[in-house]
């Protein structure tokens, strides 16, 4: 391209301009394949414009229409090499320490959902209850980053998503004793 700069012309490099990525494109396909679950269900979902942990909100209506209090927190992982393990049923994904102190410190379901854009297919887990039925490392010892083990037989789909809706109206019913975080 040619632009007039003070009456010359220059050339301008492609090198210059800001590039559409891989990861932006199945970072963004991800979103849109979580986001058409939600909407089959009746329910929404909001991107979080400043993600520090938590790309989506999803909110949940009862069968009438009305809003449900609290919100699912769902963060968005999308790779095009998924990480299975040699079992077949065991995807190996890498999280942050500092994304995951953040989510353990939540009240209402954490759901880490990672996609396989090859397939176009994701899978989740609940974060809080994944760690209820393990020992919690001490995050302060692992390093930077700790492997979350996903089930292959999870699957996003509607019936995931009524289920996450699920795991919150059940944290929602304790708020006033003791949260538990269970499948």
């Amino acid at each position: 391209m040619i632009y007039w700069i003070h009456g010359e012309h220059q050339e301008k490099s492609s090198l210059m301009k800001k590039r559409r990525t891989r990861s932006h494109i199945i970072a963004d396909l991800s979103a849109n394949h979580v986001e058409k679950q939600v909407l089959l269900c009746g329910y929404t979902v909001e991107r979080t414009v400043h993600d520090y942990g938590v790309d989506l909100l999803l909110y949940t209506f009862t069968d009438e229409g009305e809003i449900e209090n609290e919100t699912v927190s769902i963060q968005l992982k999308a790779t095009d090499d998924l990480p299975l393990l040699k079992d077949g049923q065991t995807i190996a994904f890498p999280v942050e320490i500092a994304d995951l102190e953040y989510w353990l410190g939540e009240r209402f379901p954490v759901i880490l959902i990672v996609y396989d854009a090859q397939r176009d297919i994701a899978f989740w887990v609940y974060i809080q209850s994944y760690f209820e039925r393990r020992p919690e490392p001490n995050l302060a010892l692992v390093g930077k980053t700790l492997t979350i083990h996903l089930n292959a037989s999870d699957v996003v789909h509607t019936d995931a998503v009524r289920k996450f809706a699920r795991f919150k109206a059940q944290v929602l019913d304790q708020v006033r004793g003791v949260e538990h975080h269970e499948e």
